[in-house]
């Protein structure tokens, strides 16, 4: 089973320990109406988890995510479980508006955030 969603703002960030990609859906008064953040944190013994919040639902870890594809201005997320958290889903299928801020962010962190989960597809 798979969940796609819209949204219109993509943003990158890199912290003390994780980098993150950052999926917004605002409203014409800039409020975030959606969101899906996607982090990857370096631990101290140098092992990587990866970890999806969707809207305050937040689930992860060392093998979450099997593949991601990115075409274009959509990315799709295999993950090796389905997710509990998200009513037993196995893939997400993420679109973003097709912006230079946008495009700059998925360029700057896809790799950083996806590592060698990123398999397929083309920017």
């Amino acid at each position: 089973m798979s969940d796609s969603r819209f949204y219109d703002t993509v943003a990158f960030d890199v912290r003390d320990n994780a980098t993150m990609l950052f999926f917004a859906r605002t409203s014409e008064e800039g409020d975030i109406d959606d969101y899906l953040l996607l982090m990857r944190t370096i631990e101290d013994d140098f092992d990587s988890s990866m970890y999806i919040e969707i809207n305050e639902k937040q689930f992860g870890g060392h093998d979450l995510v099997k593949e991601a594809v990115l075409i274009g201005t959509t990315l799709t997320l295999r993950l090796h479980e389905p997710a509990a958290e998200l009513g037993g889903i196995s893939e997400i299928v993420l679109s973003f508006a097709d912006t230079t801020e946008n495009g700059a962010s998925i360029e700057a962190g896809a790799f950083r955030v996806l590592g060698d989960t990123l398999s397929g597809g083309n920017a």
